[in-house]
């Protein structure tokens, strides 16, 4: 996918573990480790703003786009 989800890196700067972004946004472990692996096709912007709240960034700083 031309997409990459950059979470792991904004969590890691942010020193946030996976069970406290999981607990500060109200999003499953399971579905936060589907995003943070990028094996999601599709994020509900209510989603990313949560996400983007928690971590104090941008979408930019969590999504890129590449060329196959």
């Amino acid at each position: 996918m031309a997409i990459i989800v950059n979470l792991d890196v904004m969590m890691a700067k942010r020193k946030m573990s996976l069970n406290e972004l999981s607990e500060t946004v109200d999003i499953t472990l399971a579905n936060l480790s589907k995003l943070k692996t990028g094996k999601v096709k599709a994020i509900r912007f209510s989603t990313l703003e949560a996400v983007c709240e928690a971590l104090d960034c941008q979408p930019g700083d969590l999504l890129e786009y590449t060329k196959e």
